[in-house]
């Protein structure tokens, strides 16, 4: 049977929503091993000057627990 646990990372972007998700795998990945997936639970964006500035993103990320 496999472990799997599930931690919850916010990240932004001034690109786009999915560099947004790609940033928080990026810095999850710096601690985390086997990431398998990612749930996108929330968008938000940022703007000024009546354009968007900042995309940010709440995501739930899900790895498998080494035995």
């Amino acid at each position: 049977m496999a472990v799997v646990k599930v931690i919850e990372i916010m990240a932004q972007s001034s690109k786009g929503w999915e560099d947004a998700v790609s940033e928080a795998i990026a810095e999850a990945s710096k601690t985390v091993n086997n990431i398998k997936s990612v749930y996108v639970k929330e968008f938000q964006a940022e703007v000024e000057n009546n354009k968007v500035t900042s995309y940010r993103v709440n995501c739930k990320i899900s790895f498998l627990i080494e035995r």
